[in-house]
């Protein structure tokens, strides 16, 4: 793939979002893919594998890090706000749809958005609400946050982890000052946010080849936002927008049980669900065939509705 690293405007003009723009051979204007990360994501981590297919596929893929994270600008570090982020891809879709530098490479009347895990509630959301959207990808995503840390934690587990988020806020309000919690790892040794134990060893396996930036914690504001998180209200309004959603059959983190009722609930005719066997969330992070699979349901979605049925 030809690869661009890329710089532009958050709607806070001060901190900058950098990005990597992959494109197909040959002459554009492309059709393009706007791609953010989910929990703790860096933009080298696992976006570009999918990526190498989209390309292919003839969709050139906007691969960005969020404020906050990566290369991006933003305070404090690995502060994760899912409603600041929807901001950080509306700004993208600004980018390819306003920005001298991409005229006569990316077509800005061919955007699509495509996210995985948290991303892909993202990804639904701003298909929902901006309407230079022509196309979504979601790849198992989170739904309702609280729910899905619920569940994931157990009764007694999200009990600890409520503590925790609670004594946090009233030491961030005394001090001024953010703590942070580990993104997964052992919760019978400490609080995490996702108490998987396949999590971490993936990460960082990703960390120590491909994504040195990945930092694998967060602020514990993070979480409490999260628990506001839920993209229910906003699949009534995909009336038109083709919409691809990728869930794992079985997925205990982001929990396919109202994965797929969400699914369900999006109105527009121009829709897929496909449910992947034999995988895993963390497999199609780690395991190529299984992210080729889920990555080749996303390049040929894009490819028909950005390219075949324009």
């Amino acid at each position: 793939m030809n690869k661009m690293e890329i710089e532009f405007n958050s709607e806070v003009p001060s901190e900058k979002i950098r990005a990597d723009l992959y494109t197909p051979e040959g002459k554009g204007p492309w059709p393009v893919v706007v791609m953010g990360g989910g929990w703790c994501y860096v933009k080298e981590l696992a976006q570009p594998e999918y990526a190498k297919y989209i390309v292919r596929a003839g969709v050139a893929a906007l691969v960005f890090d969020y404020r906050h994270c990566g290369a991006s600008d933003g305070e404090p570090r690995q502060h994760l706000d899912p409603w600041k982020q929807i901001a950080d891809y509306r700004s993208a879709i600004d980018a390819v749809s306003y920005d001298e530098r991409f005229k006569g490479i990316l077509d800005p009347e061919r955007i699509g958005v495509w996210g995985i895990s948290y991303s892909g509630g993202h990804s639904l959301i701003v298909g929902a609400i901006d309407w230079r959207v022509k196309c979504i990808v979601s790849h198992l995503p989170v739904i309702d946050g609280w729910y899905s840390q619920m569940r994931d934690h157990g009764t007694v587990g999200f009990r600890e982890i409520t503590a925790f988020v609670q004594e946090e806020r009233r030491l961030r309000y005394l001090t001024g000052k953010h703590r942070t919690i580990p993104h997964s790892g052992d919760p019978k040794k400490e609080i995490v946010n996702w108490p998987h134990p396949e999590t971490k060893p993936v990460f960082m396996k990703i960390k120590e080849t491909v994504a040195p930036r990945h930092e694998h914690y967060s602020t514990i504001a993070s979480t409490e936002l999260l628990w506001t998180y839920n993209v229910h209200p906003y699949l009534p309004r995909i009336l038109d927008t083709p919409t691809l959603m990728v869930v794992a059959q079985g997925d205990d983190l982001t929990s396919w049980e109202i994965e797929i009722p969400a699914f369900n609930e999006i109105p527009t005719t121009k829709k897929k669900l496909f449910v992947q066997g034999k995988s895993t969330h963390m497999s199609v992070y780690d395991n190529l065939d299984h992210l080729g699979i889920a990555a080749t349901e996303a390049a040929n979605w894009l490819r028909q509705w950005l390219i075949e049925e324009k």
